[in-house]
């Protein structure tokens, strides 16, 4: 088998690796010379019961839609099986992503709205196919060498909670981008800002398109009036290595590893056999009666567990195959058949033997119970990993503090009001309110949830006496970090 720590598959591995809810993705070489990514799924996700089949289904899904004509997704080139470990290889560099971008410098807005339209166009696209992305955040938009974003990890969030996102959760995830992009614009591109804001709006009231459409219609808002891929690419190139187009003599030099089929095994071969599924020409659950698969089916002729169980062995491909199947134990065919072993074997009579009978039925369902018991606690421990998981964490986009009137008169009591914008995620925000007459400093915090992205929080700052000031009321949100401030001012005349 290849070294791991070098290549996977005559893909070459490179230094820089970062770490997903999927598991490990590394930058990697194709065998012949091109940038492209490997991701190594972490073990304990891809192991779960259905999962390896849910990634491959998912995966022959794209290929389709990318044969058919659909741009904007990363392509997968294959997924292969080393021993335990599960990997996805792609086509294309999956690095830079716009989250590393926005890491290091402010993109320019008129590459923000490109990179915005751009996706919400590839969505549109997977919506009209009947599919959804699933897990749209700033990790998985890459930008290329040319500016372009293309969206990765397209259903692989979903195939491993075993779940089929609705198109909503799809805006959802591209509005709190946009609104993330505009935060980093509100203090020297406002106009930009305030379009990615509206967009981001309509995103969640009208749909992708409307959203889109609105980009489009108003790229006058943005400095230099048009959306243009130029600064995108720059930023690209100037992030990772891999945003570099391929030297073409550097390719040739680079000769494939060495490829041990037996050992590393590919489970998008046409002759792939799957325990569980039935056989080619049958219907059964995600297949269709006419052998025509839908979007999320594999489509790649499965046989079912009767070929498998007559073969002895499960098979991967031609001359390829597993270790031998072990037999089912004596719970598995109790809970398979859904009768008890006694009624299968003896029937239960009067006497010691009956008793006996009777006894070992008893510990049987006891354990059988436990064991169901106990596979209940451990599915809603994963359901509620994963929840946790799937929430970004808290960040800020944007504060803004207004006042009710810009003028108060005697023992008045004037109402500020700060309102702050998340990205969606769930957390605590720690919040100060500075008053400029007076040294008091009214402290709180306020718990944010998942589905709520704007947030009020109030001041009731009363003033009394004759006098005649300017007083202002300064907003500071402490955390989550960075820290964000916003202030208005009124005019009190006694």
């Amino acid at each position: 088998m290849n070294n791991p720590e070098h290549g996977i598959a005559g893909f070459r591995l490179t230094e820089h690796t970062w770490m997903t809810e999927l598991g490990n993705w590394i930058d990697a070489i194709s065998p012949d010379g091109r940038r492209a990514g490997a991701l190594l799924f972490d073990a304990r996700l891809i192991g779960l019961p259905g999962v390896r089949e849910r990634v491959v289904a998912a995966v022959l899904t794209d290929q389709r839609l990318v044969l058919g004509g659909l741009t904007g997704l990363i392509p997968v080139a294959d997924v292969v099986a080393a021993g335990d470990q599960v990997w996805l290889l792609t086509g294309q560099a999956v690095s830079p992503t716009l989250a590393d971008l926005l890491t290091t410098a402010p993109i320019e807005p008129a590459g923000a709205a490109s990179a915005l339209a751009e996706t919400a166009q590839t969505l549109i696209a997977l919506h009209a196919a009947g599919v959804t992305h699933g897990s749209v955040h700033p990790g998985t938009v890459v930008v290329t060498s040319e500016g372009a974003a293309l969206l990765s990890e397209r259903g692989l969030s979903d195939a491993i909670r075993g779940l089929v996102s609705p198109p909503e959760r799809d805006a959802a995830g591209w509005a709190a981008l946009a609104r993330g992009l505009a935060a980093s614009f509100v203090a020297w591109a406002p106009q930009a800002a305030q379009l990615f804001e509206r967009a981001a709006g309509l995103a969640g009231t009208l749909g992708l398109a409307a959203a889109r459409g609105a980009l489009l219609a108003e790229q006058a808002s943005l400095p230099g009036g048009t959306i243009g891929r130029e600064g995108l690419a720059r930023a690209a190139r100037g992030r990772s290595a891999f945003a570099q187009p391929p030297a073409h003599a550097a390719a040739a030099a680079l000769p494939p590893l060495p490829r041990d089929e037996g050992d590393i095994v590919t489970l998008l071969a046409p002759g792939r056999v799957w325990p569980g599924h039935p056989a080619p020409g049958q219907s059964g659950p995600g297949q269709s009666g006419s052998g025509q698969s839908g979007p999320g089916q594999s489509g790649s002729g499965l046989a079912g567990p009767e070929q498998a169980g007559r073969s002895g062995a499960v098979q991967f491909g031609p001359g390829v195959s597993t270790q031998e199947q072990r037999p089912a134990t004596t719970a598995e065919q109790i809970w398979r058949s859904g009768r008890p072993e006694a009624d299968t074997v003896q029937r239960g009579g009067g006497g010691a033997g009956g008793r006996r009978v009777r006894a070992a039925r008893s510990r049987r369902w006891r354990t059988i119970g436990s064991t169901a018991l106990f596979a209940v606690i451990m599915v809603g421990a994963i359901l509620a990993w994963f929840r946790l998981s799937d929430a970004p964490d808290l960040a800020i986009g944007s504060v803004d503090v207004k006042v009710a009137k810009k003028s108060y008169g005697c023992d008045a009591t004037a109402l500020v009001t700060g309102v702050v914008v998340t990205n969606g995620g769930s957390g605590v925000i720690t919040y100060e309110w500075h008053k400029n007459l007076d040294d008091e400093v009214v402290k709180g915090t306020l718990q944010t949830r998942s589905d709520q992205t704007s947030y009020q929080l109030p001041l009731r700052w009363s003033l009394n006496g004759k006098a005649t000031a300017k007083a202002t009321a300064t907003l500071r949100i402490v955390s989550p970090e960075p820290a964000r401030t916003d202030k208005v001012s009124f005019t009190y005349k006694c």
